[in-house]
């Protein structure tokens, strides 16, 4: 252990030692519990098909609709601008996933890095890219709902049960909530169940856009993508910052440390693989679509790919086979990032951050049951009443102020544990981080000014929860945690 991991930092400064976390998620907790006790059932084909599972979605699926009129036919563009921001990030989650595989992604790295403050302002800032986003992907659910009840069926759902309070005449976004609920249900069940199910999903969700593609190309127009770029750069990096929101979930194989096979060598593949995989599908489909419909008739569509490939076959079969699948596509997104999500409630309440319900491991399904049936009723409840693109900005502007943390928690690693085996390495150190930083920053600069006081009262109340609950209960808020930690027989030994 080096010297850092010893320093005398107190309070909201204090850094977790890293030797700490590792022994703590294969050989027992620091309260002298045996271990985490989840289960290690995930190989690299499920660890890269659940980081698919949760980007691929609601992004290309309903947020295009609110993209596309920011930046016109260059939104194509707009993808690419967000999936090098992505990329950079990705870089850094897979060097810090390959050197620290735990449960609590980059809420772990930073407790590790840069100290316990910005730990909880980092595991903050994930609650918006996991639990808000899995609200909005689940409010995008319910618009594929209607419409593959009115392709197939010539009916839709009422308004006040499938519209969002203030949208549409919406009360209560019912499909919202039940997407949610069949997912934590599916959760409870366990781990191993949940990522095979995941595994079908995701092959039914590329089929699903690889038949869109097949349709849209066949009335593709050129004319259709000029002007290009009807609104300059302002539009594209504005669009950008829109369809980030797209690439949110790359990560979510970081979430699984703690439950992969060989988490040192799948982890980092999956990130990049799942990255490289999303972005291809994206840009294809986008163009895809846009050639198929001009870019200034998507403001306001629901439903986006359903309606073009209706509109270019002039019937509803293809519609219908859409909308099917882009309803188990979206179902997957819900279902990792709602796993996601628990697994990061569940490193900070073994800290101590967080009430120990969510550490509470089910000895029968070896999965936190308890954490996540509360997780998911406050998701259903959050994508019962607000509308998609408040969720989506504020989730694109958590996630990225998170990303910029896990660069930075690279740099730090690098100086204070050169010693650490890393099965990946950043290339171009520390070029590349710092990059990651430049391009986060540059795109929160990109968000709606709304956005932005979002953001900042989101901060101010989870400084609020910290205060009266965090920092009183932190296992490691002194010198030397709960335990000393004695590195060089590699246990916990009783403090004195």
């Amino acid at each position: 252990m080096s010297a850092h991991d010893h320093a005398p930092r107190l309070g909201v400064l204090r850094t977790k030692p890293v030797d700490a976390i590792l022994a703590e998620s294969g050989h027992g907790g620091v309260d002298g519990s045996e271990g985490t006790g989840l289960k290690r059932t995930m190989g690299l084909l499920t660890l890269t098909f659940f980081s698919v599972g949760a980007t691929l979605g609601t992004g290309i699926f309903v947020v295009l609709s609110e993209a596309v009129p920011k930046a016109g036919p260059a939104v194509v563009l707009s993808f690419v601008l967000a999936a090098i921001t992505a990329l950079f990030s990705a870089l850094s989650y897979a060097e810090l996933a390959g050197t620290i595989p735990v449960s609590g992604s980059s809420y772990s790295y930073a407790y590790a890095t840069l100290g316990e403050g910005i730990a909880w302002v980092c595991g903050w800032c994930l609650l918006l890219e996991y639990g808000v986003s899995i609200s909005a992907v689940a409010v995008g659910w319910g618009q594929y709902v209607n419409e593959l009840l009115d392709s197939a069926f010539g009916v839709t759902l009422p308004a006040a049960i499938s519209n969002p309070p203030g949208e549409s005449g919406g009360v209560i976004n019912i499909p919202a909530v039940i997407v949610v609920a069949l997912a934590t249900l599916l959760l409870v069940r366990g781990v191993s169940e949940s990522a095979k199910a995941n595994t079908i999903m995701v092959f039914i969700k590329l089929a699903t856009l690889a038949f869109f593609c097949a349709i849209a190309f066949t009335a593709f127009d050129a004319g259709n993508l000029s002007p290009f770029a009807p609104l300059g750069w302002a539009g594209i990096s504005s669009g950008a910052s829109q369809v980030f929101f797209s690439y949110i979930g790359f990560d979510a194989a970081s979430t699984a440390g703690e439950e992969a096979k060989n988490p040192r060598r799948d982890l980092p593949l999956a990130i990049l693989l799942s990255l490289i995989i999303v972005t291809v599908v994206y840009v294809v489909v986008a163009l895809a679509a846009l050639g198929a419909m001009p870019w200034t008739d998507f403001e306001g569509a629901e439903a986006t790919l359903a309606t073009i490939v209706n509109n270019v076959t002039g019937g509803s079969w293809a519609s219908t086979i859409l909308s099917l699948g882009a309803i188990i596509s979206i179902a997957s997104v819900v279902l990792t990032v709602l796993y996601g999500q628990t697994r990061i409630l569940f490193a900070m309440a073994r800290d101590g951050l967080l009430p120990p319900v969510f550490a509470k491991v089910d000895r029968r399904t070896q999965s936190p049951i308890a954490n996540t049936l509360i997780t998911g009723a406050f998701v259903a409840t959050i994508a019962a009443i607000f509308p998609l693109k408040y969720l989506a900005e504020a989730t694109s502007i958590g996630t990225l102020f998170a990303f910029a943390i896990v660069n930075v928690g690279v740099i730090v690693l690098r100086r204070t544990r050169p010693d650490l085996p890393r099965s990946f390495s950043t290339p171009l150190f520390p070029i590349t981080p710092i990059a990651g930083v430049g391009f986060c920053a540059y795109l929160i600069s990109e968000l709606d000014r709304k956005t932005w006081l979002v953001f900042v009262g989101w901060l101010a109340v989870g400084g609020l929860v910290y205060a009266l609950y965090g920092y009183r209960h932190s296992r490691w808020r002194d010198a030397t945690g709960p335990q000393a930690w004695n590195s060089d027989a590699g246990e916990r030994e009783p403090r004195s």
